[in-house]
């Protein structure tokens, strides 16, 4: 899975596999998450938000399984 960069306090760098709809989420603390059945608006809004972690906390967290990889 290809990693954009992003520019948050909170996150590394963000992924997305179209062909499984899952969303990796690299955190500055080193741990790796992928989420599952996250549609793509869902993954470029994220790359696209001005704060990442907000971002990530009101549209991803608590709304889709996820596992630490």
């Amino acid at each position: 899975m290809r990693m954009q960069q992003v520019s948050s306090s909170m996150v590394n760098a963000v992924g997305y596999d179209k062909k499984n709809q899952t969303l990796c989420v690299d955190f500055n603390g080193g741990k790796t998450y992928e989420y599952y059945d996250v549609p793509i608006e869902v993954y470029e809004g994220l790359a696209d938000a001005g704060s990442v972690g907000r971002y990530l906390n009101s549209e991803v967290k608590g709304k889709y399984s996820y596992s630490e990889v």
